[in-house]
């Protein structure tokens, strides 16, 4: 009963602090009670609803419990004695049967309602169409729109109600059960092999959104984290522009060039404009565009960079990058090629 009555408080106290102040809900904080979509307002609104529902049951049983405790304690009159049976109450039975039938239903009109606005919504011709992939242990983002491969970081455009830009993702897995989930753009959608899953999004406000694989998926799933950058309009096409452009050719990176493409970096990675066309990581044609590597677990700086290619279980033990095994001078170089990749 204690147990209960914390875990009531906790979500009544932060139902009430998001909404009373929903602008400084931070953009860096995975939480459900500061929706920024259609999609996940929707959620909201239905999770608030059950949860009126459930706290007046919780309410009501609690104070006829509290009632029934005060009113018919044993006392030294009655010690021994049985209170008063009740036998074959026609209203009773009437009332535990219909009651929670009537409640069961609503709450099934409510959440179908929910389930088929969020699910059969239409795609209008100005969406922007992004596949995700999940991998173990990153996320892969192909715009087929816009010729754009990227990873972990996901861009995606404002949706300003007057000039409507929704972003529908189409959600596939590369091996095994992945779980999509950024609590303030939408709800869990999970990534299956052989299936495809879908969902969308129309974030009203540029901002940083946090989110985090929610299917255990092998050693590393807890550092398969997702960071979805909202733009505004002019800075996504920036984006855009930037990311259609092949990978930088600078004459003082030729060295790490060389090392890249002579070592089985190739094998896993692509970067355009190179001999290397892998597909079992992530593309590092514009590396340094983005503020996290190895998905979200470690800024994207160079010395994480080095420490990443030289030895990777030192940011995340169990992940299937293999250490490199390259000598200082090797390292040096390629470490200086990868910070031209923006």
């Amino acid at each position: 009963m204690i147990g209960a009555l914390q875990l009531f408080g906790v979500l009544l106290w932060s139902t009430i602090t998001a909404a009373a102040a929903p602008e400084k809900a931070s953009t860096v904080i995975t939480s459900i009670f500061a929706p920024e979509t259609t999609p996940a307002r929707s959620i909201f609104d239905l999770s608030m609803f059950v949860l009126a529902i459930t706290g007046t049951i919780f309410a009501v049983v609690f104070a006829l419990l509290v009632y029934s405790v005060v009113k018919f304690r044993g006392t030294a009159e009655n010690a021994g004695r049985e209170p008063a049976q009740v036998y074959g109450s026609t209203q009773i039975e009437l009332s535990w049967t219909i009651i929670p039938v009537l409640i069961v239903v609503v709450l099934f009109l409510a959440t179908a309602r929910v389930i088929h606005a969020v699910q059969d919504a239409p795609q209008p011709s100005t969406a922007l169409e992004v596949t995700v992939i999940g991998h173990q242990f990153w996320w892969e983002y192909r715009y087929p729109q816009l010729g754009i491969v990227t990873a972990n970081e996901l861009h995606i455009p404002v949706s300003d109600p007057a000039h409507p830009r929704p972003t529908f993702l189409k959600l596939l897995s590369a091996d095994t059960d992945h779980s999509f989930w950024i609590p303030q753009l939408g709800g869990k959608t999970d990534l299956i092999p052989n299936r495809v899953n879908d969902m969308w999004m129309d974030p009203g406000r540029p901002g940083i959104f946090l989110g985090q694989c929610a299917q255990y998926c092998g050693t590393q799933h807890a550092k398969m984290l997702l960071r979805v950058s909202v733009d505004r309009p002019e800075d996504f096409d920036a984006w855009v522009r930037a990311q259609q452009e092949p990978a930088a050719q600078g004459e003082e990176a030729i060295a790490g060039r060389r090392v890249f493409e002579t070592n089985a970096c190739i094998n896993c990675h692509a970067i355009k404009g190179t001999a290397s066309y892998g597909r079992f990581g992530p593309d590092l044609t514009h590396l340094m565009s983005r503020t996290t590597i190895a998905s979200g677990a470690a800024e994207n700086t160079a010395d994480n960079l080095r420490l990443w290619i030289q030895n990777p279980e030192a940011i995340k033990p169990g992940s299937l990058m293999p250490a490199m095994k390259l000598n200082d001078a090797e390292l040096d170089a390629l470490v200086r090629y990868m910070e031209t990749l923006r």
